[in-house]
């Protein structure tokens, strides 16, 4: 079975001694109740990383980033490179949340690229994908995640795929309060899971960790993540409460 994921997303939230103080508080929550059942992520700011990494590298917590360029190194003025992630300690990193789709104008082309650069660079891609309210409400949401997917990670190998976990994003439950139902949430993700065993075949496809991203609380995760598709979550503001994010991992 695969085992399930809960990857706290901290957006550009905190400073570096707040981002700092949370990961020691998740830290010694989860040394002193470790979770056998999720495999904890924290994907904080660039500032946090080699901070956290060493207050997280002897416990249960894996680290990520929440992006990274789409170029090697270079003279690229305030963009941080996949293997500087690497370096700092992480081993995940987020690509094509929905707001570097929207705010920063990713494109899949861009994004295959990012992609390609860190696994290569020895990361782990949380690879996110979803539809606008828009597209959702003209019944376009199964063609867009599967643009989004044939174009921005299907170029990858069946090896590569191996580094990938899929994050849906229905962008019209983000910050909005609104949520998909867990039924949604399973009929996205099912469709997700058919078009990677068709692509792929379906060892890659029983394998490969697919995660709910859009307004999971404490009070929803459970009921989201009993479903057979959904491995799990990528959240969001409830990650930046300790309270919050723990109950949703134990919530698996």
């Amino acid at each position: 079975m695969r085992k399930k994921i809960v990857a706290g997303n901290w957006k550009m939230n905190m400073d570096l001694a707040e981002g700092l103080k949370l990961a020691s508080s998740i830290d010694k929550y989860f040394s002193e109740n470790p979770s056998n059942k999720a495999t904890v992520i924290v994907c904080t700011p660039f500032i946090h990383l080699a901070g956290a990494h060493e207050i997280l590298k002897h416990g249960k917590i894996a680290l990520g980033a929440q992006n990274c360029a789409s170029e090697a190194s270079g003279a690229f003025t305030g963009e941080i490179s996949a293997w500087m992630v690497k370096s700092t300690g992480a081993e995940y990193v987020i690509i094509g949340h929905s707001e570097r789709r929207s705010y920063y104008n990713e494109d899949d082309k861009t994004l295959n690229k990012k992609t390609l650069l860190a696994i290569n660079s020895g990361l782990k891609v949380i690879f996110c994908c979803g539809e606008v309210l828009k597209e959702r409400e003209e019944k376009k949401h199964f063609l867009i995640v599967k643009r989004q997917l044939e174009e921005g990670l299907f170029p990858l190998s069946v090896e590569q795929m191996d580094k990938i976990v899929i994050a849906y994003e229905p962008v019209w439950a983000i910050g909005t309060g609104l949520t998909a139902s867990p039924d949604q949430a399973q009929e996205m993700h099912k469709y997700i899971r058919d078009m990677v065993k068709e692509k792929y075949g379906n060892e890659c496809a029983k394998k490969l960790p697919v995660l709910y991203g859009g307004s999971c609380k404490p009070s929803n995760a459970a009921e989201i993540f009993s479903k057979p598709d959904v491995d799990g979550g990528l959240i969001g503001g409830a990650a930046l409460n300790k309270e919050d994010f723990t109950a949703i991992v134990e919530a698996v």
